[in-house]
């Protein structure tokens, strides 16, 4: 009997530890779960219920305030619809050019929408989704101005440009100094005023500038061969997610032809797929 009774004890004993023990693996397992989402991007995204993103609100046609100061352009509804696909809210962060991708690596901000162009050199920071859109880049010059015609031409002279932006790299590598602006119309008006000799800009905000204002007295004299605009999202294994996510609702927006028409909506013809 005593035998018995010290056998069902040690059961007791033995089962008691097995359930604590799985309690505490349970516990272990749920925390590095936890754990794993708080360090995701995209989990954390979709838990806060918004998606922040940063643009200039300033740079028309890609992102600008319409006449009802609301917020527009083709970057502004590509986040919209990025958002959407993530199945959360948009939350716009507008700020100054050069504040832009320095925020999306601080993690101020999840993403940039605001024609953000691919760069080896940007790449080393940035996780670049696939191109959304192709542009070309063109030189701008006032209109009774006869001594640029090309790139060649920048060495020595002055260009008006974002800071940090290709643009500025691209005139300093040609051997031009730069006047730092913060928006198109900043830049226009340095022009014309006579502090900046030249501006390198997208063709399709030229093109849009000129159509608002006919007689702005500037001139294009060169156009590059293009370039590919893309979302960048913060460098790092809790990006990867989000970034893939990011690519499958480009691709979806390609297919559906969601992507042509907000190209040709904004910048009167289709900019999404490369010539």
């Amino acid at each position: 009997m005593k035998r018995t009774l010290s056998l069902l004890l040690a059961m007791v004993l033995c089962l008691a530890l097995f359930a604590a023990c799985g309690t505490q693996t349970t516990g272990t397992q749920t925390n590095a779960g936890t754990a794993a989402a708080e360090s995701d991007l995209l989990a954390r995204i979709r838990e806060r219920g918004t998606l922040i993103v940063a643009t200039e609100g300033d740079w028309s046609p890609w992102t600008y305030h319409d006449e009802a100061d609301e917020l527009a352009g083709f970057d502004v509804e590509l986040a919209q619809l990025i958002a959407s696909g993530l199945g959360v809210e948009v939350e716009f962060a507008e700020t100054d050019w050069d504040a832009i991708l320095a925020g999306v690596e601080s993690g101020r901000f999840d993403i940039a929408c605001n024609g953000v162009g691919y760069t080896e050199k940007r790449a080393e920071k940035y996780t670049f989704s696939d191109p959304y859109v192709y542009v070309q880049e063109v030189l701008v010059v006032r209109a009774d101005n006869e001594d640029i015609h090309g790139m060649e031409d920048l060495a020595g002279k002055t260009t008006a440009n974002s800071p940090n932006s290709i643009y500025a790299d691209e005139a300093l590598a040609a051997g031009a100094e730069v006047v730092y602006v913060n928006t198109l119309n900043e830049t226009i008006q340095t022009l014309l005023q006579g502090r900046a000799d030249a501006t390198l800009n997208a063709k399709v905000s030229i093109q849009d500038y000129l159509r608002e204002h006919p007689d702005a007295g500037i001139k294009v004299v060169y156009e590059s061969e293009g370039e590919t605009v893309c979302v960048p999202v913060r460098k790092g294994a809790d990006t990867d997610s989000l970034m893939a996510e990011i690519n499958a609702i480009l691709q979806q927006l390609r297919d559906d032809g969601s992507l042509a028409a907000l190209s040709e909506k904004y910048f009167g013809g289709d900019l999404t797929r490369k010539e």
